[in-house]
């Protein structure tokens, strides 16, 4: 099953980066940038923030004025291009907060993500059952919204049932695995799921021990998303809101922390073997 997951904002977010990325590079004020395609400053900063359109061609004379190379000019105009599509979830807008809008857009757009998970189990791993019970207690879900924004995390999944699943790699503190979320049933049929999609070759997951006492996950939970048509970025969330680093170094940094986090933790084999345990000790908790 062919999956598009378009994302006109998601898409104005990329292009902008890319936009002010190459300038500031160039060294050209933002004035004379916009000066040399017929805009207002204040709309040239616009299309740096992805708060409004970017025309193909004014993105392509921006990016040959900054000295961009061709195939980074053909890379961002396309994705500039295909930022006239409708928004996927959009049946999902009245219970996704504001600022998760942007990510839920930008995931979907991903090919392949890394995900750095301490207290519980990644969204795109999660059963109905246990996406349910852990929403169920949110501060930010009110009670009549739980079924829908339970359906909208599930709508988020994209590592089966399609021919461009995207490419996932886990990292998991070993206490996501003890963590009860919804009970013994719940968590045995989670785990068992789990299993089924670590036998898939988009899916990486591992757990890092509990006895790995320091380790760069340390400061808390994280994710980088990569693309095919665009620069990656690393997301960081908060109670009431996230951050979203694309500087390069930035993510140069995140990316080194993936790589070490996955070398200290379990290989898959073990992580397999780790998780048959748990399953076994909630099974007989039932």
């Amino acid at each position: 099953m062919r999956d598009e997951r378009f994302d006109p904002s998601a898409l104005r977010f990329l292009v902008g980066h890319d936009l002010r990325s190459a300038r500031e590079q160039a060294r050209v004020k933002q004035a004379e940038a916009a000066k040399h395609i017929g805009c207002t400053p204040a709309k040239l900063s616009y299309m740096e923030s992805g708060k409004t359109q970017q025309a193909p061609d004014e993105v392509a004379a921006l990016l040959r004025y900054y000295g961009v190379k061709v195939e980074d000019v053909d890379r961002t105009v396309t994705l500039a291009g295909r930022a006239d599509h409708g928004t996927w979830w959009a049946p999902f807008d009245e219970v996704l907060p504001d600022w998760f809008k942007t990510f839920v857009g930008l995931e979907g757009l991903a090919t392949q993500q890394f995900e750095y998970a301490d207290k519980v189990l990644p969204g795109q791993i999660q059963t109905p059952d246990y996406a349910t019970a852990l929403l169920g207690d949110s501060l930010h879900i009110p009670a009549m919204d739980l079924a829908q924004s339970v359906r909208a995390r599930i709508a988020r999944q994209r590592l089966s049932g399609t021919d461009n699943p995207l490419q996932l790699s886990a990292v998991v503190e070993e206490a996501a695995l003890d963590r009860p979320v919804g009970g013994p049933r719940v968590m045995r049929e989670q785990l068992e799921h789990l299993l089924t999609l670590m036998d898939q070759d988009n899916v990486r997951f591992q757990v890092i021990p509990t006895q790995v006492a320091v380790h760069d996950g340390l400061p808390g939970s994280f994710i980088i998303l990569n693309f095919a048509e665009a620069r990656g970025i690393a997301y960081v969330e908060y109670h009431t809101g996230a951050l979203y680093l694309q500087d390069q170094p930035q993510v140069d940094l995140y990316t080194l922390a993936a790589d070490r986090l996955r070398q200290k933790a379990y290989t898959p084999e073990e992580t397999a073997a780790a998780i048959e345990r748990r399953i076994s000790q909630f099974k007989n908790m039932e």
